[in-house]
Protein backbone atom coordinates (compact mmCIF):
# COMPACT_ATOMS: atom_id res chain seq x y z
CA UNK A 1 0.00 0.00 0.00
CA UNK A 2 1.35 3.49 -1.04
CA UNK A 3 1.17 6.11 1.54
CA UNK A 4 0.31 9.63 -0.08
CA UNK A 5 1.69 11.27 2.39
CA UNK A 6 4.56 9.51 3.99
CA UNK A 7 7.10 12.20 1.79
CA UNK A 8 5.31 15.28 3.49
CA UNK A 9 4.67 13.29 6.84
CA UNK A 10 8.89 12.47 7.07
CA UNK A 11 9.69 15.91 5.95
CA UNK A 12 7.36 17.30 8.86
CA UNK A 13 8.75 14.64 11.49
CA UNK A 14 12.43 15.61 9.98
CA UNK A 15 12.35 19.23 10.37
CA UNK A 16 10.84 18.41 14.45
CA UNK A 17 13.45 16.16 14.86
CA UNK A 18 16.43 17.90 13.40
CA UNK A 19 15.64 21.25 13.28
CA UNK A 20 16.56 24.02 15.04
CA UNK A 21 15.27 24.11 18.68
CA UNK A 22 16.00 24.49 22.45
CA UNK A 23 16.39 20.59 23.19
CA UNK A 24 19.31 18.22 21.66
CA UNK A 25 18.03 16.70 18.55
CA UNK A 26 19.46 13.57 19.84
CA UNK A 27 17.43 14.07 22.51
CA UNK A 28 14.29 14.68 20.06
CA UNK A 29 15.10 12.07 17.81
CA UNK A 30 15.67 9.83 21.26
CA UNK A 31 11.62 10.78 22.22
CA UNK A 32 10.64 9.82 18.85
CA UNK A 33 12.33 6.38 19.52
CA UNK A 34 10.75 5.86 22.87
CA UNK A 35 14.10 4.58 24.42
CA UNK A 36 17.32 6.26 24.81
CA UNK A 37 16.17 8.91 26.51
CA UNK A 38 17.98 10.76 29.43
CA UNK A 39 17.09 8.81 33.02
CA UNK A 40 14.65 11.40 33.85
CA UNK A 41 12.31 11.89 30.55
CA UNK A 42 12.11 8.03 30.17
CA UNK A 43 8.94 8.13 32.13
CA UNK A 44 7.44 10.71 30.67
CA UNK A 45 8.20 9.81 26.95
CA UNK A 46 7.09 6.04 27.59
CA UNK A 47 3.40 7.40 28.87
CA UNK A 48 3.73 9.78 25.81
CA UNK A 49 3.99 6.07 23.52
CA UNK A 50 2.11 3.75 25.79
CA UNK A 51 -1.18 6.48 26.87
CA UNK A 52 -0.42 9.58 26.10
CA UNK A 53 -4.17 10.58 27.49
CA UNK A 54 -2.58 9.80 31.31
CA UNK A 55 0.28 12.64 30.60
CA UNK A 56 -0.61 15.06 33.37
CA UNK A 57 0.66 18.81 34.01
CA UNK A 58 2.11 16.83 37.25
CA UNK A 59 4.54 14.90 34.97
CA UNK A 60 5.52 18.02 33.25
CA UNK A 61 6.04 20.31 37.00
CA UNK A 62 8.22 17.30 37.85
CA UNK A 63 10.50 18.16 34.48
CA UNK A 64 10.36 22.18 34.54
CA UNK A 65 13.15 22.22 37.35
CA UNK A 66 15.66 21.13 34.68
CA UNK A 67 14.15 21.53 31.57
CA UNK A 68 12.28 24.61 30.21
CA UNK A 69 9.03 24.80 28.31
CA UNK A 70 10.20 25.07 25.19
CA UNK A 71 12.15 22.20 25.60
CA UNK A 72 9.46 19.96 27.58
CA UNK A 73 7.27 21.17 24.07
CA UNK A 74 10.10 20.13 21.80
CA UNK A 75 10.56 16.18 23.70
CA UNK A 76 6.50 15.88 23.71
CA UNK A 77 6.34 16.45 20.08
CA UNK A 78 9.09 15.07 18.82
CA UNK A 79 7.70 11.90 20.89
CA UNK A 80 3.73 12.40 20.33
CA UNK A 81 5.19 12.10 16.48
CA UNK A 82 7.07 9.14 17.51
CA UNK A 83 4.80 7.32 18.22
CA UNK A 84 1.77 8.27 15.80
CA UNK A 85 4.33 6.64 13.02
CA UNK A 86 4.96 3.81 14.66
CA UNK A 87 1.06 3.03 15.19
CA UNK A 88 0.63 4.54 11.36
CA UNK A 89 2.94 1.79 9.82
CA UNK A 90 1.50 -0.50 11.88
CA UNK A 91 -1.55 0.00 10.38
CA UNK A 92 -0.74 -0.04 7.18
CA UNK A 93 1.62 -3.08 7.42
CA UNK A 94 -1.50 -4.43 8.58
CA UNK A 95 -3.43 -3.18 5.88
CA UNK A 96 -1.14 -5.09 3.33
CA UNK A 97 -1.27 -8.21 4.71
CA UNK A 98 -4.75 -7.95 4.75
Amino acid sequence: MVDPHAELRDRVLKNVLDGPGESEPAVRKAAAAGTGVPADLQGLVSKIHRHAYKVSNEDLDALKKKYSDDQLFEIVLGAALGAARRRLLAGLDALEKA
